[in-house]
């Protein structure tokens, strides 16, 4: 079914595939060309053998679509598929993109982690399914799925229609079972040689201790050592951790003996006749199930990682354990907050926090929001089984989803100030646990308020920062929910009627701005009642009743006053007047609300709303007929945008753009720019949002590029455009590197209307 596709499908790809055998290490004498676009991790240690399994790996996906890495866990599943797709990723013509899917718990949010991943940010009511076979339709891409074995249902639906969808997409999966699909090709993954494991050991050992090496004396050890430990690469690199404080022989020794304990194949003999001391089984952690009992080499892996348990102190075991509660990375602060007790205490945390660093149970990373640590998923795995034997795990729950419910609070009021960027890549860095206090909070009894604050509290992510989609997704599941808190299930509803706005689904904001309306007069709750009502006023705006608009946005903001409530929602609600007013000719209103609106930004470091005023002051601007001040505006507008990955911003301003553009006499970049603009469109909603008012840009600059360009030269203008992703739209606006208009190749060339590298490769012309 997924075989390979026919060259008018995907001629790129089928110039790429047709290319000599795969070659894994590039000559120098050759030229390099431009890297593909995608998001592959840059690998940060060296990379061991599996010769024959990458060149197998790269046969298979000439031949089928569809080509499937399995294997125990820790086997190095993860570590091939993303080196392969490194490797392989310059026959893609639109790269190679991974989907990382370990720490996603629900299936549910599938799709949403996939137009994460592949950057389909989709701010329509549309289902985040449709806009993923849009974007890929016609797309020569490699999608990497790693860690799918516990979404492997929900995994193997999604692969099978975006397959069918997109004829120019093929997959390379990670897990530990087939999905089980029509053309599948599964390559098992078994462990490394013995050559290899060792060169694997001695590098991770060399890391660990300065000046490793595996000489004549020690070379039979290591040996030794590797094969005991069957070549499972998680597991020689937990054994390499034990050299901080062992020798080789002294680690093989240990191991040989807890090997020998743990399998059960040399029962330990008590002293004295008396009963072994007590010694449980690692528990299980969603192994494959096998015929006969557990697959020797994952009780193997059991072991390896068993036996790194057993060496830990109690605490230390103990934090290893409580860690578990969390998904993907976690800072020093959550830690601190979530697993102390009275038999871990705070003050001690760090230490024992380090030693798990120092035996390689967790992960130290630098980041962008600073030092924060994670544990591989298998290891996470094996502490979750731990933590679920004691009585612990709903209280570590509970302090977990408190955490991060704290942390969104936090984050809300914060966003009213000059750490906006900072807020948006908090959250973003911690998004896998959100999802998980939200799950928590709205699978739990009794709780569902926690699920509806939290889903409304997160509003500034999912307006702006781009997550419209899924913000819509928590918000609909928290609001089907009944709870009895009204502040809360208020605060979702106009959050939720917000989102559908913007997404141009009138009938459901109306229901839900309705709804909290009603219920905030009721309850008396005079917050709530504001904020449902500047919602309407924006709706009113959007459908182009202006003196409607006009009228709401106007009651809004005085009940604001009143109440005494000022952050960036009140402020947007005096740009969207200021829009109003400009809309109805009444510029000189909407400047001098907007100057206001940059006054009390500046005052406080806001730069969120600052964009959308840029964006009315430009209007106002270029409607007076100062185009240079105008482009001025919309450039910073725009880049704000970006920063913060906000669509809808960002289009507004490319739309406005390309009518500044025509100004200053480039019709036929104005028309790449209208291009551009109608690529992004379906990942916001509907174009323009279906208003005249915000649509009249559009047209004017349409009617002006035809006329100059005539219709067959603004259609291949146009359609350049459309082949910049987002990325590569803004680079070309704001002309990175000293790129000048002048120096960009004309859209009818054979020359790239963009760079290769932001583009990916494709042509203008």
């Amino acid at each position: 079914m997924y075989g390979p596709h026919p060259a008018e499908y995907a001629p790129c790809a089928m110039r790429r595939l047709t290319r000599p055998g795969p070659v894994f290490r590039p000559s120098p004498a050759q030229p390099r060309t431009p890297e593909p676009p995608g998001n592959l991790p840059a690998e940060l240690n060296g990379f061991f053998g599996r010769h024959d399994e990458l060149a197998a790996l790269a046969r298979a996906l000439e031949s089928a679509r569809l080509v499937t890495l399995t294997g125990l866990g820790g086997i190095g599943k993860s570590r091939l598929a993303r080196h392969a797709a490194a490797i392989l990723q310059d026959r893609f013509c639109d790269g190679a993109w991974l989907v990382e899917l370990a720490d996603l718990r629900e299936p549910h949010l599938l799709d949403h982690a996939v137009a994460e991943a592949l950057g389909v940010a989709d701010h329509s009511g549309r289902p985040v399914r449709a806009s993923l076979g849009d974007h890929l339709a016609d797309r020569d891409l490699l999608l990497v799925l790693d860690g799918y074995e516990h979404l492997v249902d929900a995994c193997a639906e999604l692969t099978g229609q975006l397959l069918r969808r997109a004829p120019g997409l093929r997959v390379l999966a990670a897990g530990r079972r087939p999905l089980g699909l029509d053309g599948e090709r599964n390559l098992p993954l078994p462990p490394m040689n013995t050559a290899d494991a060792t060169a694997l050991f001695a590098d991770r050992a060399a890391a660990v201790v300065a000046g490793f090496t595996v000489g004549p004396s020690d070379e039979a050890v290591v040996t030794e050592l590797c094969e005991h430990l069957e070549g499972i690469p998680l597991a020689l690199e937990l054994a390499a951790g034990r050299l901080r404080a062992l020798s080789a022989a002294q680690v093989l020794h240990r191991l040989d003996d807890r090997f020998r304990l743990l399998t059960g194949t040399r029962p330990r003999r008590a002293p004295d006749g008396q009963a072994p001391p007590p010694h449980p089984a690692p528990p299980a952690y969603g192994d494959l199930p096998a015929q006969g009992g557990r697959p020797p080499r994952h009780q193997t892996l059991r072991c390896a990682i068993g036996w790194s348990h057993e060496l830990c102190t109690p605490e230390e075991r103990l934090l290893w354990a409580r860690l578990s509660v969390f998904a993907g990375q976690f800072d020093l602060d959550a830690v601190e907050y979530v697993c102390a007790g009275p038999e871990l205490p705070a003050s001690e945390l760090l230490d024992v926090l380090t030693e798990l660093v120092a035996q390689s149970v967790l992960v130290r990373e630098g980041t962008a929001t600073g030092v924060r640590y994670r544990m591989l998923e298998t290891v996470r795995a094996y502490g979750a089984g731990w933590l679920a034997a004691t009585p612990d795990g709903d209280r570590l729950r509970r302090r977990h989803r408190d955490w991060y419910l704290g942390l969104a609070t936090w984050c809300e009021l914060d966003w009213f100030s000059s750490r906006q960027a900072e807020i948006a890549a908090r959250i973003e860095a911690e998004l896998p646990n959100v999802r998980v206090a939200l799950e928590q909070s709205l699978q739990s009894p009794g709780e569902t308020h926690l699920g509806q604050y939290l889903a409304g509290t997160l509003w500034f992510y999912w307006v702006g920062c781009g997550r419209l989609a899924e913000g819509r997704h928590w918000l609909d599941r928290a609001l089907e929910l009944e709870g009895d808190h009204d502040e809360a299930r208020l605060k979702a509803l106009w959050v939720a009627g917000y989102v559908a706005v913007i997404q141009g689904d009138t009938v459901g904001a109306l229901e839900a701005l309705q709804e909290c309306r009603d219920g905030a007069e009721r309850t008396g709750n005079a917050t709530a009642a504001a904020y449902a009502l500047h919602r309407t006023g924006c709706l009113a705006l959007v459908s182009d009743d202006l003196p409607r608009a006009e009228r709401l946005l106007r009651a809004a903001l005085l009940r604001y006053q009143e109440i005494g409530e000022l952050n960036s929602n009140v402020l947007m609600g005096q740009v969207e007047l200021a829009m109003a007013l400009a809309f109805q000719g009444g510029l000189a209103d909407a400047v001098r609300l907007c100057q206001d609106v940059l006054e009390v930004c500046e005052e406080h470091g806001e730069r969120w709303t600052l964009a959308y005023a840029q964006y009315v002051l430009a209007f106002a601007a270029w409607t007076r007929g100062d185009g240079e001040r105008a482009r001025g505006l919309l450039e910073e507008c725009l880049a704000i945008d970006h920063t913060f990955h906000d669509l809808l911003g960002a289009v507004l301003a490319i739309e406005l753009l390309a009518l500044v553009t025509l100004g200053e006499g480039d019709a036929e970049e104005a028309a790449v720019l209208q291009g551009a603009a109608g690529r992004i469109w379906p990942s916001v909603g509907l174009p323009l949002f279906g208003s005249r008012h915000f649509n009249q840009p559009h047209a004017r600059c349409e009617e002006l590029a035809r006329e100059r360009l005539g219709a067959e030269r603004y259609e291949h203008c146009r359609r350049a455009g459309e082949r910049l992703d987002l990325d590569a739209a803004v680079a070309r606006i704001l002309r990175p590197a000293g790129l000048l208009p002048a120096q960009r190749p004309a859209p009818g060339t054979n020359e790239p209307a963009a760079s290769p590298s932001a583009s990916g490769g494709e042509t203008a012309g």
